[in-house]
């Protein structure tokens, strides 16, 4: 693969210590090692090939791989979900929470000022949470097969379209690209925008909403 190729992936994703999966996008896998979900949709995920849709090692590990081909690779925190930092763990008043009409309880995770932590403990009045990735720190390993390379620009933007959680319909023009769609961020709007100016080589994107 080379960047830029837009690609379907199947993966298995482990705690490298532990075995345990925290991620994966087989159904068959994920019934067998008794991690199925059945609110979730088990299928390859769309990926463009170093635009960071995947964490840094799995995307620079694709750049060696083939379509069909399966691959088991190993990373390290800084080529996953990064080290952990101890400037990552706050304490907060138990006010704080109480406040909020909030409860705290160990293992509860929180959102504060639009980021996500877990508590770690509640004592005496305080409050400690853990703003770090779950998965930082740890070596991850990845079973990953590209099961499909899309070269057809249709296809191409339903594929960006479909990373970013957005169902519209597409309507592909000379010069431009409109999409029919519910209201969306801006800051969605803009990177779905100009991957479709860099990559489908259209001078502009219009978002028609539906209200």
């Amino acid at each position: 693969m080379k960047e830029g190729d837009f690609i379907r992936i199947d993966y298995v994703g482990r705690i490298k210590d532990t075995g345990e999966i925290f991620d994966l996008t087989i159904e068959e896998v994920a019934k067998k090692e008794g991690v199925y979900d059945e609110r979730r949709e088990y299928k390859p995920v769309p990926i463009i090939v170093g635009e960071g849709f995947v964490i840094k090692g799995l995307d620079k590990a694709l750049l060696s791989m083939n379509v069909g081909e399966r691959k088991i690779i190993e990373l390290k925190p800084e080529e996953a979900f990064g080290e952990r930092k101890a400037e990552l763990i706050k304490i907060f008043p138990l006010s704080f929470f109480e406040k909020q009409n909030v409860k705290p309880e160990q293992g509860m995770i929180v959102n504060i000022s639009g980021i996500y932590g877990r508590i770690q403990s509640c004592d005496s009045g305080r409050v400690r949470v853990d703003f770090n990735n779950p998965l930082a720190g740890k070596d991850i390993i990845y079973e990953i097969e590209i099961k499909e390379v899309v070269e057809n620009d249709q296809k191409k933007i339903e594929m960006i379209l479909e990373y970013f959680g957005v169902k519209g319909d597409i309507n592909i023009k000379e010069n431009s690209v409109e999409i029919e769609c519910k209201e969306l961020p801006r800051s969605i709007k803009k990177r779905i925008a100009e991957l479709i100016k860099k990559y489908i080589k259209k001078e502009s994107v219009k978002f028609i909403e539906i209200f």
